[in-house]
């Protein structure tokens, strides 16, 4: 599930930034990185079942391990995971409002904390 109009689409931010501002929101980037983009994850073990919220994001320029880099934020997407396969976005998938809920707070609190430093390009 994507969301849409969350206001972080395209959005242009100092990478070291945007990874402190993802780690206040519990989002992490684990091993989902390389020079040039990054997924950051935040996990949900609910009763219906694991779910990731993940915004991903690309360098537009410097270097993602040189925490140098300006990073262009993609849209947000919530997926479920099915074990042994991943994780899935698909239209299909049904998503429990609470979560659902709970996701776009946690999206408008880093689009609160990202839009004062925003880059313009």
């Amino acid at each position: 599930m994507y969301f849409e109009n969350t206001g972080l689409e395209n959005i242009h931010v100092d990478g070291a930034l945007l990874e402190s501002i993802m780690n206040k929101q519990s989002l992490t980037k684990e091993g989902q990185w390389d020079y040039e983009r990054v997924t950051y994850d935040r996990k949900f073990i609910v009763r219906e079942g694991t779910y990731y919220l993940r915004v991903f994001a690309y360098a537009t320029s410097g270097d993602v391990d040189s925490n140098d880099a300006t990073m262009r934020v993609l849209k947000p997407v919530l997926g479920k995971h099915y074990y042994p396969h991943g994780v899935e976005y698909g239209e299909d998938e049904n998503f429990p409002e609470h979560l659902v809920k709970t996701c776009i707070g946690i999206l408008d609190a880093i689009k609160k904390d990202v839009e004062a430093f925003e880059i313009s390009v």
